[in-house]
């Protein structure tokens, strides 16, 4: 199959501080969580195919904020305690009468004891030492960001400037090097930041569709940013959505595993999504047809995208963005699928898939409102007597 453009595939990986801040169900039980049923998968995968050679797989956002957690000891210990207790929840799942949840049981298990088996040998120093040998290898580009993940089009120019050397100087502490892209807070842009992004040595970033819509520019290509060498490249919602949409995306379908029924005795997923009222027990065997089903007509929208894009814009890019987290804690089955959509991909010997930064445009590019990172959704500071009377609140003694 020829090669007709350009498809990078873009995660963004980023919690925030949930260390000593509770546990269920948005404490540290959600960093455990997306730490074996997303993070521990990514780099199972990507050492794989780094180790069969291949370079340039993905772009992988990691914010300072996760990035601490991940290297910090009480994390460490807590998220193999979890992995732990995963491990005895499983073995107790299996004396339930049902087949269903027998199998489901012994699955856990085994996804349980391969996560403890990663925090022992390959994680068994933090985060940082086992995604710097993926981006020192050039199997994966590694974006950085802001201290804290700010919004940075309500900041004042000089605090995000601060905000992203801050950011920029513990990546390089991390993990050995400055990134030269980032990933926007929350796709968020505004005029002036390019300024900010330039004098702090950025030289690209992923924006939402809808903002570089508003400019007058298409996501087909990298366009760059005002007077600055600094260049955007938009987020395909075309492609991104197929997955994305919490309507109309994959996970959503009947077959997949439902994130939100958790069994109350053994605090494990085990029901499908199935639509009706009455949920039907999780089979992995129905999930694995859908994933085949659902990676293959990703991989033709991508081809079909591309291919449409080049008749108008010479060698045309598709960029698809997603939340690390949404592959496997969220979306299950996002690590299979993540996996079949790269072994399709290399067995067709199909469309270039390489990082951000070697695709940059020559076009300017004007964006005249903030915009978050959401169609049609701007952005302004709250102002009124309901947040006057919050400031007052929390400011008083």
């Amino acid at each position: 199959m020829s090669t007709v453009g350009t498809f990078c595939l873009v995660l963004h990986s980023h919690l925030p501080w949930l260390a000593h801040h509770g546990r269920w169900p948005v404490g540290e039980e959600w960093l455990y969580q997306a730490w074996v049923q997303s993070y521990l998968p990514l780099v199972r995968m990507l050492r794989s195919l780094g180790e069969a050679g291949h370079r340039d797989v993905l772009t992988l956002g990691v914010t300072p904020v996760l990035a601490a957690q991940l290297d910090d000891p009480y994390c460490l210990r807590g998220v193999a305690s979890w992995a732990a207790d995963w491990s005895l929840r499983a073995q107790q799942l299996a004396a339930r009468p049902e087949p269903a949840v027998r199998a489901l049981a012994a699955q856990e298990f085994v996804s349980a004891s391969a996560a403890l088996d990663d925090l022992a040998t390959a994680w068994r120093h933090g985060g940082s030492p086992v995604l710097r040998s993926l981006a020192d290898d050039g199997v994966v580009e590694l974006l950085g960001g802001p201290a804290t993940h700010p919004f940075l089009p309500l900041l004042d120019r000089a605090v995000a400037r601060t905000a992203l050397d801050v950011g920029l100087e513990d990546h390089l502490r991390r993990f050995g090097a400055v990134p030269q892209g980032i990933w926007a807070p929350e796709c968020g842009h505004a005029p002036g930041l390019e300024d900010v992004y330039a004098g702090a040595g950025v030289r690209h970033l992923v924006l939402d569709e809808a903002t570089v819509a508003a400019a007058g520019r298409h996501t087909r290509a990298g366009w760059r940013l005002g007077d600055t060498d600094v260049v955007a490249v938009g987020r395909d919602l075309t492609v991104t959505n197929r997955i994305w949409s919490s309507r109309s995306g994959y996970p959503a379908g009947p077959e997949y595993r439902d994130f939100h029924t958790v069994d109350p005795r053994a605090g494990v997923r085990l029901h499908a999504v199935t639509g009706d009222a009455e949920k039907h027990w999780y089979d992995s065997d129905v999930a694995a047809t859908a994933v085949r089903r659902d990676v293959d007509d990703f991989v033709s929208a991508v081809r079909q995208r591309l291919s449409s894009a080049a008749t108008s814009n010479g060698w045309p890019l598709v960029v698809a963005a997603y939340d690390t987290e949404l592959f496997g804690h969220w979306w299950h089955e996002g690590p299979a699928a993540r996996r079949r959509g790269r072994d399709q991909s290399l067995a067709d010997g199909g469309d270039e898939v390489v990082d951000v930064a070697t695709d940059g445009g020559s076009g300017g590019i004007a964006v005249v409102p903030a915009f978050l990172g959401v169609p049609g959704h701007r952005v302004q500071p709250d102002a009124g007597p309901r947040v006057d009377r919050v400031e007052v609140a929390v400011l008083r003694p």
